[in-house]
C-alpha cells in the first residue's frame, strides 16, 4: 500500500520537531515546550509509524527504547584508538607536566588549557555516517571494544542524528556514559524494593546496564552522557583547538559538560582544581578529578602519545572517596533520639583527604544485609563532609570470618532496653528521661514553652549544665541552687535568681503539660490532654493496660505501644518519681463529665487571636469537653481564624469545614460556659 504524501510529510516533520525537542531538553537544558506537549508529538509519531510500518528507521526517536535481545556484543576495532591518560595527584606532579609540555614546544611561552571535571563514568565511541548514528561502542582495552549500539540508542541525550549540515562524512564522537547521583539513589531505592542486589557505585550501576543484552532492560536506566572530543574524521576539518571542537559538537546536537573551561598556564588549572573540589559534592554528577588538554590542536599533533596515553592531557586527581582497609569491631552508638546505629571500628585509612577510623552502618537491617562481621576486609567510601560508611565486604577464602553481629537487648549507654518497632528499621532505647546520650534532647523538649515552660533556659545554658555534669536527668533541675549557677560561663546573680524562680514557678503545672514533657514518643500535645483528660491521674495512665489506652480518642495501637514500653522502663519511673520529689504537681481534679458542653466537637486553630492567646484559646476549649487538633480532616468541625490566617483557611474552605472568627468563637464559648453552669 503506497504511503500518502501528507503523512510522510507529517513523519518528516514530527521527527525533526521531536529532534529539536530533544536538543533543548538534554542538551541546551533549556526545554521550551511542556512534557505533555511532547508526549503529545511522540504519541503521534508512534501511532503513524505503527500504521505505516514501512516508515520506521533506525534513527527515528521512538527507537530508542530498544530492539530484541543480543545473543552477545560483537568486537569493534577503533580507528583512533581510545586512550586512557595519565595521573597526577597533587601540585608539585601537576608543574611537572606543565614543564615536559612546554619543554616539549620549545618553550612557546604561557600554554592554554582545556579544563573539565573528570566524570567517573564509562567512555564510549558514537560513529556518526551521513550525520546518521550506526554504531555505539565501549572503550574495551583502547584498540577493541564492544559494540552496544542498540544500547547507546536508548540514551536520550545520545543525538540519534547529528544537527545542522556541516559535519564529516565520517565522525566519530567520544563521550562519557554516566548515571547522575539522583538517578543511582532512585535506581538502588527500587533495587531495595524489589530485593534486588545494589549497585556498589554509580559508575558500576552504567557500565553494567550499557552492557546488558536486552537494550529494553538498558532503557529503564537513567543513563545519560557528555561527549568529550573527537576519534576518527573522514571527509571533515578538525578545530584548532579542543574549546573549539566542544563548541561544534553541541552545534551538532551533543551534550557536552558546562563545567568544562578553557584557563591559561598550570596556575589556571590550580584555580580550577580548587573550584571544582569545592563545588564537587553540589555537582550533579560524581567526579573523581579533572582533566586538563592542551587546547591547540597543532600542538596535540606535535606532542603526540607516550604508550597508551597521550602527552597532552593529564588527569588531576582528587583524594581517594573509597579504600579498602579491615574491621577492628562493630559498636552501637545512641543518638539524641535514642536511636541505635551500629558504627564499625576500623584500622585507620585515608579516604576522600582525611584518615578515617569509623564508618556508619546505618541501622541493624543494613549491617545484616552488607553482614559486616569483625575481622573482615571491607571498602570504605567517603564523600564530602557525609560520614564514610561502609560500602561492602571483600570476599575472602583464605580466611575465617568472626560471627554475625547481633543488636544488643540493652542500651550500651544506660542499660534501659532496647526496642523496635516491627515496621521500623531504627532500634531505640527506651530510657528517654536516663539515657546519658538523649539528655540534651529530652531537657530542652522538657523546658519548652509547651512543655514545662522554664524561661531562661535555653540549649547553650543546657549544654553548659550538661557538661558540668550538674543536670543529668529533668528532674535535677529542680535540685539546682546559685552557687551552682553562678560557676557557669556569663551567669551574673541576675540571671540566677530569675532561672531559679522560673524553675520554681513551673513545678505547679498541669497533668496535659506534665505528660507531654515527659517526651513520649508519638504523644503529642493533643494526645497528653487526651491521656490526661480520661484518666485523671499519673498513677492511673502509668498502670494503664493497652485496652485501657485503646478507648482515649488519638491513641491507636501504635501509640498505645509507646506509651507502655515508656513507663515499663524502670528508669523512666525512678525519674518521674523524683520529679514528683522535687515539688512537681497539679491540681487534683475529678474524671471529666462526658456531657461537657463541646464534647465530641473538635477545632483546629489558625492566625493571631486578639483577646487570648492560641494556647489559652486551647485550654478553653479543653476544660469544656472539646479536642483541639493541628490540621484539617473530615473530622473536624471548626476552624477558628484569627488574623493573617494561613494554609488551613483555604483547606478548610475546600472541605467545607465551618470558620468562625474570633469574635463567634469567644461568644459559642461562653455559650458552652452558660450551659455547663446550668447543667
Amino acid at each position: 500500500m503506497a504511503i500518502p504524501q501528507k503523512v510522510q510529510r507529517r513523519v518528516k516533520k514530527l521527527r525533526k520537531e521531536i529532534e529539536h525537542h530533544n536538543y533543548r531538553y538534554y542538551v541546551l537544558d533549556d526545554p521550551d515546550v511542556p512534557d505533555s506537549e511532547y508526549d503529545r508529538l511522540m504519541r503521534e509519531l508512534g501511532e503513524l509509524e505503527a500504521q505505516y510500518a514501512e516508515l520506521v528507521v533506525a534513527e527515528s526517536p521512538t527507537q530508542r527504547v530498544g530492539s530484541e535481545p543480543a545473543p552477545n556484543f560483537s568486537q569493534v576495532q577503533h580507528e583512533v584508538p581510545m586512550l586512557s591518560l595519565d595521573n597526577v595527584f597533587d601540585e608539585q606532579e601537576l608543574r611537572d607536566f606543565d614543564r615536559r609540555v612546554r619543554d616539549r614546544l620549545s618553550d612557546p611561552g604561557q600554554i592554554s588549557y582545556a579544563a573539565e571535571p573528570k566524570l567517573d563514568g564509562l567512555a564510549v565511541s558514537l560513529r556518526y555516517e551521513d550525520g546518521l548514528l550506526v554504531r555505539g561502542a565501549t572503550r574495551g582495552d583502547g584498540s577493541t571494544g564492544e559494540d552496544v549500539t542498540h544500547n547507546i540508542r536508548t540514551i536520550a541525550s545520545v543525538p540519534l542524528r547529528l544537527r545542522g549540515k556541516k559535519h564529516p562524512r565520517v565522525v566519530e564522537i567520544r563521550g562519557e556514559v554516566y548515571i547522575s547521583k539522583k538517578g543511582f539513589a532512585v535506581l538502588n531505592a527500587q533495587a531495595l524494593k524489589d530485593n534486588s542486589k545494589p549497585f556498589v557505585n554509580p559508575r558500576n550501576a552504567a557500565a553494567g546496564s550499557l552492557r546488558r543484552l536486552d537494550p529494553k532492560l538498558t532503557a529503564q536506566y537513567p543513563l545519560q552522557i557528555f561527549c568529550y572530543g573527537l576519534g576518527y574524521v573522514d571527509d571533515g576539518a578538525v578545530p584548532d583547538t579542543h574549546s573549539e571542537t566542544l563548541s561544534v559538537l553541541r552545534e551538532w546536537g551533543c551534550r557536552i559538560c558546562p563545567d568544562s573551561t578553557v584557563v591559561d598556564s598550570v596556575e589556571g588549572c590550580l584555580r580550577y582544581y580548587n573550584k571544582i573540589g569545592k563545588k564537587r559534592e553540589k555537582l550533579a554528577y560524581e567526579i573523581d578529578g579533572v582533566v586538563y588538554k592542551v587546547d591547540r590542536t597543532d600542538f596535540q599533533e606535535k606532542l603526540g602519545f607516550v604508550s597508551r596515553a597521550p602527552r597532552w592531557a593529564i588527569a588531576h586527581k582528587f583524594p581517594a572517596h573509597e579504600e579498602m582497609t579491615v574491621v577492628n569491631g562493630v559498636e552501637f552508638q545512641v543518638g539524641r533520639t535514642g536511636a541505635l546505629t551500629p558504627v564499625a571500628r576500623l584500622k585507620p585509612v585515608f579516604v576522600g583527604g582525611v584518615t578515617v577510623s569509623n564508618a556508619t552502618l546505618h541501622n541493624i537491617d543494613e549491617l545484616h544485609r552488607k553482614d559486616v562481621r569483625p575481622g573482615d576486609r571491607v571498602v570504605v567510601r567517603r564523600a564530602g563532609d557525609v560520614i564514610p560508611e561502609v560500602v561492602k565486604v571483600v570476599p575472602s577464602s583464605k580466611r575465617k570470618r568472626g560471627r554475625p553481629v547481633r543488636l544488643p537487648n540493652k542500651c550500651p549507654v544506660c542499660g534501659s532496653l532496647v526496642t523496635r518497632a516491627a515496621d521500623e528499621a531504627v532500634a531505640r532505647c527506651s530510657g528517654g528521661l536516663f539515657c546519658p546520650a538523649q539528655r540534651k534532647q529530652a531537657l530542652a523538649h522538657f523546658v519548652s514553652r509547651r512543655a514545662m515552660d522554664i524561661d531562661g533556659l535555653g540549649g547553650k545554658l543546657i549544654d553548659q549544665l550538661v557538661e558540668a555534669d550538674l543536670v543529668k536527668t529533668s528532674a535535677d533541675l529542680y535540685g539546682l541552687d546559685k552557687d551552682e549557677l553562678l560557676g557557669l560561663e556569663r551567669m551574673g546573680e541576675k540571671s540566677a535568681d530569675k532561672l531559679l524562680a522560673s524553675i520554681d514557678k513551673s513545678r505547679v503545672t498541669s497533668l496535659a503539660r506534665f505528660l507531654y514533657a515527659l517526651g513520649i514518643r508519638e504523644v503529642g500535645e493533643t494526645t497528653a490532654a487526651s491521656l490526661a483528660g480520661h484518666f485523671v491521674s499519673l498513677e492511673r495512665l502509668m498502670s494503664a493496660d493497652e485496652d485501657s489506652l485503646l478507648e482515649v480518642p488519638d491513641v491507636g495501637i501504635i501509640v498505645a505501644g509507646r506509651i507502655i514500653e515508656f513507663f515499663g522502663e524502670p528508669h523512666n519511673r525512678s525519674v518521674i518519681a523524683e520529679l514528683k520529689q522535687n515539688g512537681v504537681r497539679w491540681p487534683k481534679r475529678k474524671k471529666k463529665s462526658k456531657t461537657g458542653p463541646l464534647d465530641g466537637v473538635t477545632f483546629v486553630l489558625t492566625g493571631t487571636l486578639a483577646t487570648m492567646t492560641r494556647d489559652e484559646a486551647k485550654e478553653r476549649i479543653i476544660e469544656l469537653g472539646g479536642r483541639v487538633t493541628g490540621s484539617i480532616s473530615k473530622n473536624t468541625d471548626y476552624l477558628v481564624a484569627g488574623a493573617k490566617a494561613g494554609s488551613k483557611l483555604k483547606k478548610a474552605e475546600d472541605a467545607r469545614v465551618k470558620v468562625l472568627p474570633e469574635d463567634e468563637f469567644v461568644s459559642l464559648v461562653e455559650r458552652a460556659v452558660i450551659d455547663a453552669k446550668e447543667t
